[in-house]
C-alpha cells in the first residue's frame, strides 16, 4: 500500500504550528498541536498528540524552525524526517517521537493528497464504509457508572471501552454487565510512567474477563499469575500500548485475534501501513484506538478506520464525548462523515 503514496508529488513551502487545548471531565488540561504543512496554495493538516503539556508548549514556542521547504515525494519527505529531530530538548516518553513524526506525516500525506487532487481512499484503491465506535472513559474513584447512564440516555445502544482502576469490585462489574454496553475493558498493564495502570490482581481479572464475556480484553500485564487467571480467556486479549511496528506483533506471547490500531505509535506512514497488511494478512482483526485528539487528527483516525475496520468497537468517537459537560444531542454510531474531496480529512 505504502508504494501507491511514496511517489506523490509534494511541494512545501513552508509550516506552521497551531496549539489546542482542553480541560477534560477529569480535571487534567489536555494540549496538542496542530501542524499545517503548505505549498502550492494548499494546506495538509496533522495533529501531534504527545501527552506532556510542557513539551507541546515548548514544540509551540520554538516555531517552524525545521527545514522542510522543497520539491520533494512523499517518501523523500519521510526519509528527511528520518534525519531531523523534532523535539527542541529529548521527550520524557521515547513513544512521543512517534507521535510527532505521524503529525508531520500525516499533514504531508493530506497536502500531497491534495496537491495531486486525489483522497487517500482513491489512492489505495479501497472504499469507506460507515465507523462504528465506543466512547472511551474511566469510572473515577469511587467507581460510577453515572455518564455511561448519561450518554445512553442520550445514545441507546452506544458501547463503551472502560478503563479498570483498583477500586473496581465485584458490584461494579455486575453494574457494567447489567448496562450491556461495555465492548472492551482497557487493564492497562502494559502502561509505564504517569499514565501506568492499577496493580495486576489475578483475582480482578479474572472478575473482570467472567462477568464481562463479551467484552474485549486489553492490555493485561502478562507476569506468570496474572496470565495464568487469563488464560480460559485468551481468545478476547488485545494488545495496544506495546505495539509501535510490526515486529512488535510478532513478539507477542501469542498470535492475538484482535488489536488495538492507533495510527499515531507506528510513526511514519510506511510502517502504519506494514502493519494494517500484516493484520490483513493473518486474519487479525483491528479497531482504531483514539489518543484525545483535539483537532484533525481525529477525522483522520475515523478516516483509517472507515477504510481498514469500520465495524469493529473503534475507540474514535468524535471529541465532544470528551467534553466536561456533555450537550443534550451527541453523535450516534456509526459515524457517517462527510469526507473532502481531496486529501486525507473526514468531518463528522
Amino acid at each position: 500500500m505504502y508504494d501507491r503514496l511514496a511517489d506523490l508529488k509534494l511541494e512545501i513551502e513552508g509550516y506552521s504550528l497551531e496549539p489546542l487545548q482542553l480541560d477534560t471531565p477529569g480535571g487534567w488540561t489536555r494540549r496538542t498541536t496542530v501542524i499545517r504543512i503548505f505549498g502550492e496554495g494548499e494546506a495538509g493538516l496533522g495533529e501531534d498528540v504527545t501527552y506532556e503539556g510542557d513539551e507541546q508548549v515548548a514544540f509551540q514556542a520554538q516555531g517552524p524552525v525545521l527545514p522542510l521547504q522543497g520539491s520533494t515525494t512523499l517518501d523523500r519527505f519521510s526519509n528527511l524526517l528520518e534525519g531531523l529531530d523534532l523535539f527542541p530538548a529529548p521527550p520524557d516518553s521515547p513513544a512521543s517521537r512517534n507521535y510527532r513524526r505521524w503529525a508531520f506525516e500525516s499533514a504531508a500525506l493530506d497536502l500531497a493528497l491534495r496537491q495531486n487532487r486525489t483522497t487517500l481512499a482513491k489512492a489505495l484503491g479501497r472504499s469507506r464504509h460507515p465507523v462504528r465506535f465506543a466512547v472511551s472513559l474511566g469510572l473515577g474513584e469511587p467507581p460510577s457508572t453515572a455518564r455511561i447512564r448519561t450518554i445512553l440516555k442520550i445514545c441507546p445502544g452506544m458501547q463503551f471501552k472502560i478503563d479498570l482502576s483498583d477500586s473496581w469490585t465485584a458490584e461494579t462489574i455486575r453494574e457494567l454487565a447489567a448496562l450491556d454496553a461495555v465492548a472492551v475493558v482497557d487493564l492497562k498493564g502494559q502502561y509505564r510512567g504517569s499514565f501506568k495502570g492499577p496493580a495486576a490482581d489475578p483475582g480482578r481479572y479474572r472478575l473482570v474477563a467472567a462477568g464481562l464475556p463479551d467484552a474485549w480484553i486489553e492490555d493485561p500485564a502478562w507476569e506468570t499469575e496474572p496470565a495464568a487467571a487469563l488464560g480460559p480467556y485468551g481468545a478476547r486479549i488485545t494488545w495496544d500500548a506495546i505495539l509501535h511496528s510490526e515486529s512488535d506483533i510478532d513478539a507477542l506471547p501469542f498470535q492475538p485475534r484482535c488489536i488495538n490500531i492507533k495510527p499515531s505509535r507506528f510513526g511514519p506512514l510506511s510502517e502504519l501501513l506494514a502493519v494494517y497488511r500484516y493484520c490483513e494478512s493473518r486474519g487479525i482483526r483491528m479497531y482504531g484506538g483514539g489518543q484525545f485528539e483535539l483537532g484533525p487528527g481525529r477525522g483522520q483516525i475515523q478516516y483509517l478506520a472507515s477504510l481498514f475496520h469500520a465495524d469493529e468497537a473503534n475507540d474514535v468517537a468524535p471529541s465532544i464525548y470528551n467534553s466536561r459537560d456533555l450537550p443534550a444531542e451527541l453523535p450516534a454510531s456509526p459515524l457517517k462523515p462527510s469526507p473532502d474531496r481531496f486529501g486525507f480529512r473526514w468531518s463528522s
